[in-house]
């Protein structure tokens, strides 16, 4: 297999979509039949495992380490950053001689050192934050004809988010057809709010039986871009050394409800659970020219973790610096040599906040058993469905189950709490635009909870990488609105955010502003219809800290800054 030159590598990765999302895993209603012909055409992972949330599952895939270890176990609050010293998929191809390069999602972090131009990728297309109209992103981005970041740069472009996404994947593409390139093509579809037009959601409304038709419609839309991508590897001749990859990032999000309306492949839970239906996902492989072909499945329990190892090993590559895996390859399966590997422990755990995950939460799993929060066991040779707890029944299998659990606690414990500190001060990166998204506490993750003043914890992990005088913007609107903190935005801009919020946005008019650095506190007033509220500080200090940044409302209360630009002007 490895005789073959060195393949094109295409890894497509949609956002919340469920492993009973498609129609060749049998979904009765949803037509994706260019997707399908992957399926039909490759290699199929049947018991393939993510994580339960998109950053988890994107921070694992590209390091192969659980995210406990690389410190992005959650959606937001200073936990969706990869970790600084993290080995990345685009780096080890970069130092095989990839060309590499990103379109749609990132979610590992979007500031120095953890943007994606900073880990292994050297052309990047992408919108910020976790979603098209989170609040890191352009603000007023609505899916449709939306300003998106090139190599750190905004550039407006036209169209659906989607078609934007592979517009400018088979650009790149076409531009280095004679050198081996790896495009990671993550979209941000068919992630909520779901908005497509109807010419891709009209098929799907009429059936009561589909809970949101718009999220088949972004479904229908992604195929159809599949078909695009495929039709163009064909006409220019890299279909056959082309290792593409299809996967998801999680369990479904709009595809199934608790009262029986859609469809979920049998598994019970959805996005965000533990049981199967939160992280069973479809991967499909297809690689003519290294014999990945012809409708074979692969039954054995598969993860994320697993796919850089795999990487390396099919393709013969060498790391620019060593590496500890918690995967392993899946070459084996995938050359014909084992139909499965030996038995193994996987644990997942994730949480929605900046406080580290229980210990004893999460899931377990084996390829027989699950072990789901610490105590309900499932036996999936018996009950794929997980309906039936059987830990009264199997004592053994539970306790030895949560002993896995206990050392890996007893491995991970000492270093879960350290931070990824945000990079003030490099030259990379200067200034440095913080938000309300990447703090640690109460957030405001998309703009709608910006126009509702939302309130916020003004406080994040950074990193002062040298002394020497530097300037704070503390900003409840982002600088490319240019309102007055204490204004607000036209009512057809308002209009425009994707994400729930109220019809009218919700002034601020605070009296003064603080912010804190090292131990010492600087505070000013707060003047009607100003801007921002700056300070220029002399820092002799430098390292990790907490930046706090507050806006003090006229009765004493506090809310955090929802944007604050931090600059280095010297010495």
């Amino acid at each position: 297999m490895t005789d073959a030159p060195r393949p094109n590598i295409i890894l497509i990765l949609t956002d919340d979509q469920g492993y009973g999302d498609l129609a060749c895993t049998g979904n009765p209603w949803l037509a994706t039949p260019c997707i399908d012909a992957l399926h039909h055409a490759g290699v199929r992972f049947t018991d393939f495992h993510a994580s339960p949330l998109c950053t988890p599952t994107r921070g694992a895939l590209l390091t192969g380490r659980r995210p406990i270890r690389n410190g992005a176990w959650a959606t937001c609050w200073g936990r969706s950053i990869l970790r600084r010293d993290e080995l990345t998929l685009p780096e080890v191809l970069r130092h095989n001689g990839y060309h590499t390069a990103l379109f749609g999602k990132w979610h590992l972090g979007d500031n120095y050192p953890y943007r994606p131009q900073d880990r292994g990728f050297e052309h990047v297309v992408a919108h910020k934050g976790g979603g098209v109209g989170q609040t890191p992103d352009w603000w007023g981005n609505s899916y449709f004809d939306d300003t998106y970041w090139h190599n750190g740069e905004p550039q407006a472009h036209q169209g659906y988010c989607t078609d934007v996404w592979f517009d400018e994947a088979l650009a790149y593409m076409q531009a280095h057809r004679a050198e081996p390139f790896f495009v990671y093509l993550a979209t941000n579809a068919p992630h909520s709010p779901y908005l497509v037009e109807e010419r891709y959601s009209a098929p799907y409304a009429s059936n009561p039986a589909i809970p949101e038709p718009a999220f088949y419609g972004m479904i229908a839309n992604i195929d159809e871009n599949v078909g695009r991508l495929c039709a163009w590897l064909d006409e220019a001749g890299l279909a056959d050394n082309t290792l593409l990859l299809f996967m998801t990032d999680n369990g479904s999000s709009g595809g199934w409800r608790p009262d029986g309306r859609g469809y979920n492949a049998g598994m019970r839970g959805i996005k965000g659970s533990y049981y199967d239906g939160g992280h069973r996902v479809p991967l499909f492989i297809r690689w003519p020219a290294g014999g990945l072909v012809g409708g074979r499945d692969i039954a054995d329990l598969t993860l994320h973790l697993d796919l850089l190892p795999t990487l390396v090993d099919l393709l013969g590559l060498t790391l620019p610096r060593p590496a500890a895996w918690d995967g392993r390859s899946l070459a084996p399966l995938l050359r014909g040599e084992a139909d499965a590997l030996p038995d193994r422990v996987h644990i997942e755990q994730i949480r929605q906040s900046t406080e580290p995950p229980d210990p004893c939460d999460g899931v377990v799993m084996t390829r027989r058993w699950r072990l789901v929060h610490g105590a309900e066991l499932y036996d999936m040779a018996q009950d794929p469905a997980q309906q039936h707890d059987v830990a009264a029944r199997h004592p053994e299998i539970a306790a030895q189950l949560r002993a896995e659990q206990e050392a890996w606690w007893a491995e991970i414990g000492p270093t879960v709490e350290r931070y990824c500190p945000i990079a003030l001060g490099n030259d990379a990166e200067n200034p440095t635009r913080l938000n309300a998204m990447d703090v640690l506490g109460d957030v405001a993750w998309h703009q709608g909870h910006i126009l509702e003043a939302q309130r916020t914890t003004g406080r994040w992990a950074v990193d002062v990488e040298r002394p020497g005088r530097y300037r704070l913007e503390l900003r409840r609107w982002p600088d490319e609105l240019d309102l007055p903190i204490d204004g607000a935005p036209m009512p057809e801009e308002a209009a425009l955010i994707p994400y729930p919020h109220a019809p009218v946005p919700l002034r601020l008019a605070p009296s003064a502003a603080w912010v804190g650095l090292f131990g010492r506190v600087w505070r000013q007033a707060v003047a009607p219809e100003q801007h921002a509220v700056r300070f220029e500080l002399d820092l002799p200090e430098s390292g990790e800290t907490r930046l706090d940044a507050w806006f003090v409302l006229p009765g004493g209360d506090e809310v955090g800054a929802y944007y604050v630009t931090v600059e280095r002007l010297g010495p």
